[in-house]
């Protein structure tokens, strides 16, 4: 019964990705097929790697990956307090199916996103505090109050895990929908903001000069962060969404130093190690019944192509230096 309702029960490694492509085939063809959910987990992942490349590769540009690391955590502050105003609101009407609402979810994370931001500027600003910081500062309380307010609130949900760690197995396709929709939006505004940002990101005194308007620029990548940051929770949770943001832009410009290359690098980087890790834990569930978790298994993968990448370079650099010197 499960076999007939998931094609790739039971396949090991190399029989997912054949599975994979005769389903690919087959859909091409036109003879429309539902999805499945080992799909559906590695469509949803393929997003999260788009979304985050396009905009993690700016985020170390600019160094603002601690402001991603912080907005990554105090989201969950917003969650909880969309789940516990949800909560609230239904428990007069108990014969209504608590449903959790999502577009109440996206506004309160990102409010609690721009709160993120205008705190850490306000600290740094009044405290005369270094950037880094007033980020640590903001973060670390506003993080400890949504883990307080999770235990408080919502001790009896499973928003937890979910938003904590993530749940790749509840992913279903409205998931699919949203975490496209949130990397096509991203894509749409790095391509027409592409120049101001390249510019903002590797001379902010020569953006400053020719007055390109930086503070908006700045307001508009918090809310593109946040956006991505707040679709990526279901399936990687609010923490390991950052190595999703950092890890393949690091690896592609161990590569290449042209942002446009970068950006296909770290795409590519991204896209494969969600592959891999989909396929690598239908396998080990086939093979070995061990049940892993698809999205930290593939933030593994993204610190393993790092090491191998970043290995690779330093070895050829040593022969290269060795021939010149022989």
């Amino acid at each position: 019964m499960v076999a007939a309702l998931n094609p790739y029960w039971g396949k090991d490694f190399s029989q997912f990705f054949i599975t994979f492509v005769q389903r690919l085939f087959l859909m091409i063809k036109g003879q429309t097929q539902e999805l499945a959910t080992d799909e559906i987990q590695l469509l949803v992942l393929l997003a999260v790697s788009v979304g985050c490349c396009l905009i993690g590769n700016f985020l170390v540009l600019r160094k603002m990956a601690m402001l991603a690391n912080s907005l990554s955590h105090t989201i969950l502050l917003g969650i909880v307090g969309a789940q516990a105003f949800w909560l609230f609101f239904l428990r007069e009407n108990a014969s209504e199916t608590y449903a959790l609402s999502l577009p109440l979810l996206l506004l309160a994370s990102l409010i609690s996103a721009l709160l993120t931001a205008w705190l850490t500027r306000l600290v740094t600003k009044k405290a005369r505090l270094e950037e880094g910081a007033g980020i640590g500062l903001v973060f670390t309380v506003l993080f400890a109050l949504g883990l307080v307010s999770l235990t408080l609130f919502t001790r009896d949900s499973h928003i937890g895990v979910e938003v904590v760690m993530g749940n790749i197995d509840a992913l279903h396709r409205d998931d699919v929908a949203l975490t496209w929709s949130v990397a096509a939006f991203d894509f749409v505004a790095i391509f027409l903001l592409y120049r101001v940002l390249k510019i903002t990101s590797f001379d902010l005194a020569f953006a400053r000069t020719i007055g390109l308007p930086y503070q908006l620029v700045d307001a508009l990548f918090i809310l593109l962060t946040a956006a991505t940051v707040i679709a990526s929770f279901r399936a990687v949770g609010v923490l390991l969404v950052l190595a999703y943001l950092t890890g393949p832009a690091l690896t592609a410009q161990l590569i290449s130093h042209r942002l446009s290359a970068v950006l296909g690098y770290s795409i590519i980087f991204s896209c494969l190690s969600s592959f891999i890790a989909v396929a690598l834990t239908r396998h080990l569930l086939t093979v070995y019944q061990m049940a892993l978790s698809t999205s930290g298994l593939a933030v593994v993968i993204i610190a393993l192509l790092f090491i191998v990448v970043s290995g690779s370079i330093h070895m050829a650099k040593r022969f290269a230096k060795k021939g010149v010197y022989n």
